[in-house]
């Protein structure tokens, strides 16, 4: 929810002006910078299209087609898939054989493929349909922090459809929530994306860019008694606390933490998975921030527990969980096949959840 799906593959390019020489003269971009501000348009055409393929599809058919995608790209083991792999083995703590490895990371692929497969499908399907095919569990925390009048922010992981789960929680509410989104370029892609999830009823604000910061415009609605779901297993900047995540260091952004301090929200872990026929959502119990002690010390704590939370929730189908980018700066991409690995955890380093 807080992140569009395929960010970085969308985020060359520059909008500036350029830099200028000593007489004010404005250099002319080269051929670097055109080819990167064509490959964003390219990007933004592709999904485009892809949301009118798709949906014209009969739904047999785009998750035929969306399967095999997923299957072609694990054998061919690109960096990304590579990266997945490498992440898996810590997730189910190096207790797979090479063989059962493979197949949980072709297992992976083909449930990234099916969550952009929905993705692009899920504005055809009805609320109603969605409803009725999500199992959820944890509600009774929901219902109490409804109760109290509180508002609530949920941690998540980037696994199974989170954008499925956020129609279920509007329906729920019967209202909006709000997430937040990294802008992306073209400003276009970026606007597709706004208008997508804004259809799905929820409220969006730019993580970047926007009239106000977001985390004011965040504070704003917890205050007012607001939920606010924010997906936080990648620290895409540099503030991030350090946390114990599947036994290894990682780093995960504060500021769900800092908001439900500062707001009196709830903090609560949530995982989406798939299932056969639709889709689950867990939420986990309220992990306290309040209390003594220093808030630059409770929030670490905070996010820890939120750690703790993932891990145990991600472990019961790790194949659910979307991670082709590094999350451990000592665990690299796997080597390409046939090649012998130069450094990656062995079984004996990865410690079990």
């Amino acid at each position: 929810m807080t992140d569009a799906p395929g960010a970085d593959a969308a985020t060359a390019g520059s909008t500036g002006t350029g830099p200028q020489t000593a007489a004010g003269l404005r250099l002319v971009p080269g051929r670097a910078g055109l080819r990167a501000r064509a490959t964003a348009q390219l990007t933004d055409l592709g999904h485009a299209a892809g949301w009118r393929a798709v949906r014209a599809l009969p739904e047999p058919v785009a998750r035929g087609a969306f399967d095999a995608a997923g299957r072609w790209a694990a054998a061919r083991g690109g960096r990304g898939v590579r990266q997945l792999r490498a992440n898996l083995r810590v997730a189910t703590g190096g207790r797979l054989d090479e063989a059962a490895l493979d197949e949980l990371t072709t297992r992976g692929m083909r449930s990234y493929a099916r969550y952009w497969q929905e993705a692009f499908r899920l504005p055809r399907l009805s609320r109603e349909r969605i409803v009725a095919d999500t199992v959820s569990s944890g509600v009774e925390h929901m219902e109490r922090a409804r109760a109290d009048g509180r508002g609530v922010v949920f941690a998540l992981p980037h696994s199974g459809n989170w954008d499925a789960a956020g129609v279920w929680l509007v329906d729920f509410l019967d209202g909006p929530f709000m997430t937040v989104a990294e802008r992306l370029r073209p400003e276009s892609l970026y606007r597709r994306f706004l208008a997508f999830r804004e259809t799905l009823g929820m409220r969006v604000v730019p993580l970047t860019g926007g009239p106000r910061p977001s985390s004011a415009v965040l504070r704003e609605w917890l205050d007012g008694g607001g939920w606010v779901c924010l997906l936080v297993d990648r620290d895409l900047g540099a503030g991030g606390v350090p946390v114990e995540f599947f036994g290894r260091r990682a780093t995960m952004p504060g500021g769900p933490a800092l908001l439900a301090a500062r707001t009196g929200a709830a903090l609560h872990p949530a995982i989406c998975r798939f299932t056969d026929r639709g889709w689950a959502f867990e939420v986990r119990p309220e992990v306290p921030v309040d209390g003594p002690g220093r808030l630059r010390d409770r929030v670490p704590a905070a996010m820890q527990g939120v750690a703790d939370a993932f891990t145990a929730g991600l472990a019961e189908r790790p194949e659910d969980w979307h991670v082709l980018g590094r999350i451990w700066d000592d665990v690299p991409p796997d080597p390409p096949a046939g090649r012998a690995p130069a450094s990656s955890p062995s079984r004996t380093e990865v410690e079990s959840p």
